[in-house]
């Protein structure tokens, strides 16, 4: 307990305006200035009551000012730092869904500007809105198997990406994620055709168009690929024939993105099927998949595939927009 430079209790007055002595005031008689007193104490001086430090009957010892020990003295701001940098992380924390959400708006207006240069903001505005509608299918199959997923990230010419920690615990569940793109992205880009022929505009029909080959080339049985995914659980071997597709379709259509596609696969193709090889009893489970359900990812596969063919034919429009 700390003392103050002045206390509200104090004896009687030493004298009295009179030359006799005054008498004490009675008991609990509350002083509330010094300057009544007739003595005003210096201001280097504590005030004190007349007498000796009254004993504490509780703790046995004089009343006197408390000292912050060395270990307060010391670690006490260190610690008051720390109180105030948690209350800021702990605001931060609060704040990243919002940073995240601002991130994938700022990829996805950064890639409209991209497509825009080249097909005008119209068309740039749907492209990016059929990435989207593509990668929430993997989002929300990814929660379905209880496995959180990142927002949709955009990057110009190559697309959209997310990020999870897994892509579920069996080969299985890998064909479901990786088919789920396709099917939503397939149900967006048919949206397209409603809208064209409600509307006659060009422009919804060349986006269906558009939509329909995005997913038609996702569905290419090779890894990283949606349709690598879906081989996973049909066919692993399958791998290695896409990868050598890709290879005509290189230089028939010499395009970057396919290179880089082309060297993500071999390196993906390579890794999985070296540890699909080494992984022992793990992998082995991993790959095991009932034949019913091998049966039923392959109708999905190939049903996909068929559809967005036939989507693609009805939709075709042999120009550009600018």
């Amino acid at each position: 307990m700390s003392m103050e430079s002045r206390t509200d209790w104090l004896a009687a007055p030493a004298e009295a305006a009179g030359p006799a002595e005054a008498s004490p005031p009675a008991e609990g008689t509350r002083v509330d200035e010094p300057a009544r007193l007739g003595a005003s104490p210096r201001r280097d001086e504590e005030i004190w009551p007349a007498g000796p430090p009254a004993q504490l009957p509780e703790l046995g010892r004089p009343f006197e000012p408390r000292r912050q020990s060395w270990l307060r003295r010391t670690f006490g701001p260190i610690l008051a730092a720390i109180a105030a940098f948690a209350a800021k992380f702990k605001t931060i924390i609060l704040l990243l869904p919002k940073v995240k959400l601002f991130a994938t708006a700022g990829t996805m207006l950064v890639s409209i500007a991209a497509y825009a240069w080249l097909w005008g903001w119209r068309f740039a505005v749907g492209f990016v809105a059929l990435l989207f509608v593509h990668e929430m299918g993997h989002v929300v199959q990814l929660r379905r198997e209880g496995i959180r997923a990142s927002a949709p990230m955009f990057v110009p010419f190559l697309g959209a990406l997310i990020t999870a920690r897994s892509l579920g615990g069996s080969a299985l569940a890998e064909a479901r994620v990786g088919l789920a793109g396709p099917i939503l992205g397939s149900i967006g880009s048919a949206a397209c055709i409603l809208i064209w022929h409600a509307t006659g505009s060009d422009l919804w029909r060349a986006l269906a168009f558009t939509g329909f080959f995005l997913n038609l080339f996702n569905l290419l049985p090779v890894v990283p690929l949606d349709g690598g995914r879906a081989m996973a659980a049909m066919a692993p071997w399958m791998w290695f024939v896409g990868f050598l597709a890709l290879i005509p379709l290189l230089i028939v259509f010499p395009n970057p993105i396919f290179l880089i596609i082309l060297v993500l696969a071999g390196l993906e193709t390579y890794k999985r099927w070296r540890l699909r090889g080494a992984g022992g009893d793990a992998q082995r489970a991993y790959y095991r998949v009932r034949p019913l359900d091998r049966a039923l990812v392959a109708a999905v596969y190939l049903a996909l595939v068929a559809l967005l063919v036939v989507g693609m034919h009805a939709t075709n429009l042999p120009r550009t927009f600018g």
